[in-house]
């Protein structure tokens, strides 16, 4: 097995000494950061595989996401050149809609994309449309994404992507949802671009719309 399968394996198994190990040994020797972060990406995504399988539980999640900070500590001075390039790529907005205090799922989406990388902007719950706009304008944030637990909240995810053509940012953000209440009719119908049933589901997305922007560039 080569080392990046090997930095992989660590990523998804919480080996954190081997995670720092593997991850020194590929820099020493060269490998491009880029490359080291797309094989501890793939751990995440293990990670994030076994959460939802029940195997990992929350504080799995979260030592996951600790590991994955030291390493973006250890490669950042290599990216940050690459990072400043593509900062609408690598933004994320991220909040529950208003009046809805629900946070579980998208905590939990919110550590699967920091552990991925992603600069996350975290809004919380209770979120109005016009912070959304003003927190995507702020951040030049490429992808939004809504958590709507309480059906009777749906509405508000229609309001927010109004909002956010209103303000005309609407051709440069890709917006997704998840939680309860939504589902690929509710993303229709509202006007999002993406339905997302797990946190993997979110983070395979973010990374679709990164990859499509920085090939674009």
């Amino acid at each position: 097995m080569d080392k990046l399968s090997s930095l992989t394996e660590a990523i998804s198994n919480l080996k954190e000494a081997e995670v720092e190990h593997l991850v020194r040994e590929r820099l020493d020797a060269g490998v491009p950061a880029v490359d080291i972060l797309a094989d501890c990406r793939a751990g995440m995504a293990v990670v994030g595989s076994r959460f939802e399988k029940g195997e990992y539980f929350i504080p799995e999640l979260m030592f996951a996401g600790t590991i994955m900070k030291g390493v973006m500590a250890d490669l950042e001075p290599m990216l940050k050149q690459l990072r400043a390039s593509r900062e609408e790529a690598a933004s994320v907005v991220i909040g529950t809609v208003r009046h809805d205090i629900h946070d579980i799922g998208k905590d939990v989406v919110v550590i699967m994309l920091q552990g991925t990388g992603f600069d996350v902007v975290d809004l919380g719950v209770d979120v109005s449309p016009q912070r959304f706009v003003e927190s995507t304008k702020e951040s030049h944030a490429s992808v939004l994404g809504m958590s709507v637990f309480l059906t009777s909240c749906c509405k508000f995810v229609a309001e927010t992507v109004d909002a956010v053509k209103q303000a005309g940012l609407r051709d440069r953000v890709s917006i997704m949802i998840g939680g309860a209440a939504a589902s690929g009719m509710v993303a229709e119908r509202t006007g999002c671009d993406y339905y997302g049933e797990t946190a993997v589901d979110a983070v395979n997305y973010a990374s679709k719309v990164v990859k499509s922007l920085s090939e674009n560039c």
